[in-house]
């Protein structure tokens, strides 16, 4: 996972963020690929993955990617990989490959979603407040099931990582954290925001 830019001062768990309303947050559209694969390549030093490669999972998967945009203007985006039981095993065991994942290990639309890997993200400036409804759009009933896995490469995505929940897990993927859902967690909580977010599922794109 990757980010730039943007900054997280106060600690709020990942399903308890909150949703910004000068941040529009919604599935990608294909003719927004490229901008936002020269977003995340602006932003984020290292990142590997071209818009052909984008496009080939978002045609795989069109809720895989989110974009960030304020007043008209594209601020950020947000990419996904959906992995079922296969994916999630392959992913602690480092047995996948993240930049160019085999679609075997991704859900399809008749399977569960066993785990979430954060594939990217990048946003500029007041983008990152964008995270609260991505987070909602993770709330949906698709994906509320599944934990949250990530691999920060920057200083910002490890300060993300660590103000929203997310800890080191053992396994042998290289720096691999993991935000354990609210309703997984023993005893069980759920903070009001989680009940009172407007579910992605009901929002109009």
């Amino acid at each position: 996972m990757s980010m730039e830019r943007g900054s997280f001062a106060a600690r709020h768990d990942f399903d308890a963020l909150p949703l910004s309303p000068d941040v529009d947050v919604r599935r990608a559209k294909f003719s927004e690929i490229a901008a936002l694969s020269q977003l995340a390549h602006r932003l984020v030093p290292g990142v590997r993955i071209g818009a052909t490669e984008l496009a080939k999972y978002f045609a795989f998967d069109p809720e895989s990617i989110l974009t960030f945009s304020r007043k008209g203007n594209l601020v950020g985006g947000m990419a996904f990989l959906f992995l079922n039981d296969r994916g999630h095993d392959a992913l602690l065991l480092d047995e996948i490959c993240l930049t160019a994942p085999e679609t075997r290990y991704l859900a399809s639309a008749k399977e569960d979603v066993s785990a979430i890997y954060i594939w990217a993200i990048a946003a500029t400036g007041r983008g990152v407040a964008g995270l609260g409804k991505a987070a909602a759009h993770l709330r949906q009933l698709r994906f509320r099931n599944a934990d949250c896995y990530a691999q920060p490469s920057t200083v910002a995505g490890r300060d993300i990582m660590k103000a929203t929940g997310f800890e080191p897990v053992p396994s042998f993927q290289p720096d691999l954290w993991c935000y354990e859902r609210p309703w997984h967690r023993q005893p069980m909580r759920m903070p009001s925001a989680i009940i009172q977010a407007r579910s992605f599922a009901d929002a109009r794109y």
